[in-house]
C-alpha cells in the first residue's frame, strides 16, 4: 500500500535527517515517477522539505517528540483518511461556512480542498496545518484562523482565547474527527481539544464527524458528543 511506503520513507528520511532521491529509489526499488508522487505527498503534509535532487525531514521549533508524533499521524492510515475525507467534501456547498478541526484525517479534506472551484467559501479552523495551506486556497475564499495557546501535540490553537473568537462566529458545516468511536460516543484523549470540539458542535448547523476505520469500536477518555448528535458519520467504509 502506498500510505505503509510513504510512511516507511519518512521514518528513513527522519533518522538519516536527509538523503537524495536517487538513494530512495534504491533502498524502496521504486522508480522515479512514484518517488516523485511520495515527496510530493509529504512535502504537503509538511513532514518533509524538498531540496535539489533530495529532502530533509523537517523538524518542529518547539516539542519535537510531540511534532514528531504528529507527523507519524498524518501518514498512518492515510488512503483510509483519504476516502473518508472524499466522503466529507462531497457535503459541501457553495456559500457555506465550514469548520475543520485539527485530525489529520480532516486536514485530508482540507488538502482536497485545493482543488475546489467555489465562488464562494468560509474555512474556520484552529489547525495550525491548515491555516498553512490558506496560501494555496483561491484569494476570494474566506478564511479565518483562530488564535490561542500553541499545542504542538495536535498542532493546534486551543484555551479560552480560542472560545472567544469561535463565539463570533457562525457555521454551517462542522468537520471534526476523534481518537474513537463506539455505539454511544465520540471521544478524544485531549481535555482542551474536548472542550474547542464540544463548542464547535453546538454552534454548527450540521455537525459531520469524519474518522477512518480503525478508530471505530474504541474509546478515548474525554467526551465529543453522542453518536446520535452528528448530521452524519463519515467513514472509509
Amino acid at each position: 500500500m502506498d500510505s505503509i511506503r510513504t510512511r516507511q520513507i519518512l521514518d528513513y528520511v527522519k533518522a538519516r535527517k536527509s538523503c537524495t532521491l536517487k538513494e530512495l529509489m534504491q533502498k524502496f526499488h521504486i522508480s522515479s515517477a512514484t518517488i516523485h508522487r511520495d515527496v510530493v505527498a509529504l512535502a504537503a503534509r509538511d513532514a518533509v522539505e524538498r531540496v535539489r535532487g533530495g529532502l530533509i525531514y523537517k523538524e518542529a521549533p518547539s516539542a519535537r517528540g510531540s511534532s514528531d508524533a504528529y507527523q507519524e499521524r498524518v501518514v498512518a492510515h492515510r488512503t483510509e483518511k483519504i476516502a473518508a475525507a472524499r466522503k466529507a467534501l462531497a457535503v459541501i456547498e457553495e456559500g457555506d461556512i465550514i469548520f475543520l478541526d485539527s485530525s489529520t484525517t480532516t486536514y485530508e479534506l482540507a488538502l482536497l480542498l485545493m482543488h475546489c472551484d467555489f465562488d464562494h467559501l468560509t474555512v474556520i479552523t484552529n489547525a495550525v496545518p491548515v491555516m498553512h495551506l490558506f496560501r494555496k486556497y483561491p484569494p476570494h475564499w474566506s478564511m479565518i484562523g483562530l488564535g490561542g495557546n500553541y499545542d504542538p501535540q495536535l498542532n493546534s490553537m486551543l484555551g479560552v482565547s480560542t472560545h472567544e473568537q469561535l463565539a463570533r462566529f457562525n457555521i454551517t458545516k462542522a468537520f471534526v474527527s476523534a481518537f474513537g468511536l463506539d455505539d454511544k460516543t465520540a471521544t478524544t484523549n485531549h481535555e482542551r481539544q474536548a472542550e474547542i470540539l464540544r463548542k464547535v458542535l453546538d454552534a454548527a448547523d450540521r455537525r459531520y464527524l469524519i474518522l477512518d476505520h480503525t478508530k471505530l469500536c474504541r474509546k478515548g477518555l474525554y467526551r465529543i458528543a453522542a453518536r446520535g448528535g452528528f448530521t452524519a458519520i463519515l467513514t472509509d467504509r
